[in-house]
């Protein structure tokens, strides 16, 4: 029988990192499980098993070591093939992972024994198009797809469609198109809503509009949400997830649907997101967050 296929990313700025790492190499060995690494964390164990494209596609389980972002990198790997994804929390916040480090083993365990559920959470596929509609790069994203100024600060001029119908146009700094995971990240910050992921839409929040009459729009997830940017500049930032970036010049769109598969999180008996939204983000009345 062929061993089960553990892929693993990690942020190496963790102190804790090494120290997390050996465990799971320890437990890999007990429990006869192949791992997988990036290329910098086999730099930090000395070898292994290198994480590859080709690989990502035949996993049993992503796990992730790191926070939020360590989390949204993985997904992002393993998001078209549908591999479950396990985050190990060695930060601070930690709203997306699944157990903090020292549960490591026990998570591990559970998930062999399969003992937990998958929370499906929605993805985006976004892509800035030219003028005669030809799309370049299609990324994903877990949180959200932002366009914002890149260098002086001054406002854009943004067209905003959903399908063929316009919605309207605004200056603003930017917009936010977040999935209903990313309602408590950059869009919650930018006035947006909270959104349970288990309602799946589109999040247009836009940043600091000027004007009272724009606020932010839940769409329907069928929807396919184009912006326009109207300004003649050419200081514009497309960033996924907050980690990966194009630049966007004028006569392009930014195009965002949903993505064909979601990114599907490990989750244990007791995890729900209101719960994880009261003890993590301090949602809720004083009483109960004491």
């Amino acid at each position: 029988m062929q061993p089960r296929r553990v892929g693993v990313v990690g942020h190496s700025n963790y102190e804790l990192l090494r120290e997390t790492l050996a465990r799971l190499q320890a437990f890999a060995g007990r429990a006869g499980v192949a791992l997988f690494l990036e290329d910098d964390l086999r730099e930090d164990v000395g070898g292994g098993q290198v994480l590859t494209p080709e690989v990502c596609r035949e996993l049993d389980l992503l796990v992730t070591l790191g926070g939020d972002g360590t989390l949204l990198r993985g997904a992002r790997l393993v998001a078209a093939d549908g591999v479950p994804v396990l985050g190990i929390n060695l930060g601070h916040l930690g709203f997306l992972t699944s157990a903090p480090r020292e549960e490591i083993e026990t998570a591990l365990e559970r998930w062999r024994a399969g003992d937990y559920e998958l929370d499906e959470r929605m993805v985006l596929a976004v892509h800035a198009e030219d003028g005669e509609g030809a799309p370049g790069r299609v990324h994903l994203a877990l949180n959200d797809a932002v366009l914002h100024k890149g260098g002086a600060a001054r406002v854009i001029r943004l067209s905003v469609s959903a399908w063929r119908d316009t919605v309207g146009s605004y200056s603003a700094d930017g917009i936010i198109l977040a999935t209903p995971t990313g309602s408590t990240a950059y869009s919650l910050s930018a006035g947006g809503p909270i959104v349970s992921p288990t309602v799946d839409c589109i999040i247009a929040t836009p940043i600091c509009p000027h004007t009272l009459g724009v606020r932010p729009l839940v769409l329907p997830a069928d929807e396919t949400v184009t912006v326009e940017v109207l300004s003649p500049t050419e200081e514009l930032i497309l960033t996924i997830d907050g980690q990966e970036h194009e630049r966007v010049v004028p006569g392009q769109k930014v195009v965002a649907r949903r993505a064909p598969e979601p990114v599907r999180l490990v989750r244990f008996a007791g995890q729900t997101f209101f719960q994880t939204l009261r003890r993590k983000l301090k949602w809720g009345d004083l009483a109960e967050r004491e």
